[in-house]
């Protein structure tokens, strides 16, 4: 049995910053619903802006979005130095 390519694989995990933006500007109400998250609204949309520890975490998020039936208009991973 061979092992797993990763096994061993002790790169640290680090958290990729995202801006996913969406249409309208949210209320305290649903903002709230995207705990940990900065709220950053501008003319006609949203920009939520935050940390993700993998990707299973970030479609979690949009699918919160999707289910709140908030349309989306973008998701941008950041660049350091952005936001």
């Amino acid at each position: 049995m061979t092992a797993h390519p990763l096994a061993g694989d002790s790169a640290p995990v680090t958290a990729t910053r995202y801006e996913i933006v969406v249409k309208g500007r949210l209320s305290d109400t649903l903002g709230s619903a995207f705990d940990g998250m900065e709220l950053a609204p501008s003319a006609g949309r949203t920009a939520l802006v935050g940390s993700f520890d993998d990707q299973s975490r970030l479609h979690g998020t949009l699918d919160r979005i999707r289910d709140l039936g908030i349309e989306l208009i973008s998701v941008n991973p950041v660049e350091d130095g952005e936001r």
